[in-house]
């Protein structure tokens, strides 16, 4: 199969990448709905709940707690890993026109990427919601309580919340990448989180490849599958 995809990346001059949580494992952050994820750790509240809108505007101070505790603690220090590096070479040679990302680690852009649509947002953008100033991810992190701004206002991380739309801008140019591809690699997703899995039924080209440790919805389409880690296997890629 690897010989597959080499030859499909030797062809294509338009690749898409889609990813998800599995993408950045390999940089120790750990997913949500794996055995020792998010999802199956014990909390007061199910992180679905904390992650949510509805609980944010209720309980700011739970909410900020766990996501320093839990989102922050291993995103800030992460590294892009050999994924991350591969796309980016890949960019630099013009093989790929864009990654469309599930994350919000912001790992694609340390590794070099620039066309990169953060369907859920980044823990890098934060904003005061009252006067809209901007503070960085460190900012957050040092921050104890409830981020203030200097107004007086709430700092809320741009990401998306669980009852929250996401961009309109990023969707669209997520969107048109993804139609206007010769090749879409899904990596690192299961392909189960809507509405951002849907977003591949636009792909119109010859190549999609799938790339994950476990079956995903994609599976049955796929001209190239291959079951392991995204990192490893996109690093025997030649460019």
């Amino acid at each position: 199969m690897l010989d597959k995809l080499q030859n499909i990346v030797d062809k294509s001059s338009s690749i898409v990448f889609f990813g998800g949580a599995g993408v950045s494992t390999e940089s120790g952050i750990p997913d949500f709905r794996s055995v020792d994820g998010l999802y199956n750790q014990k909390y007061d509240y199910p992180p679905e709940i904390i992650l949510s809108h509805t609980f944010f505007e209720s309980n700011p101070d739970v909410f900020f707690k766990f996501y320093r505790d839990k989102i922050l603690s291993c995103s800030v220090s992460a590294k892009p890993n050999t994924a991350h590096k591969k796309l980016a070479e890949l960019e630099s040679k013009g093989k790929l026109s864009a990654v469309v990302t599930q994350n919000i680690d912001g790992l694609h852009q340390s590794a070099g990427s620039e066309r990169v649509f953060e369907l859920h947002g980044s823990i890098h953008r934060n904003y005061c919601e009252r006067c809209g100033k901007f503070y960085d991810v460190e900012h957050m992190a040092n921050s104890i309580g409830i981020p203030k701004c200097t107004c007086g206002g709430t700092v809320k991380p741009d990401v998306v919340l669980y009852e929250e739309l996401l961009d309109d801008k990023t969707v669209s140019g997520a969107i048109k990448a993804i139609s206007s591809a010769d090749t879409l690699i899904i990596a690192g997703t299961s392909m189960t989180v809507y509405p951002a899995a849907g977003f591949v039924r636009s792909f119109k080209g010859e190549n999609l490849v799938v790339i994950n440790m476990s079956p995903t919805a994609a599976d049955d389409k796929a001209k190239v599958l291959i079951n392991g880690k995204v990192g490893e296997v996109l690093s025997k890629i030649t460019v």
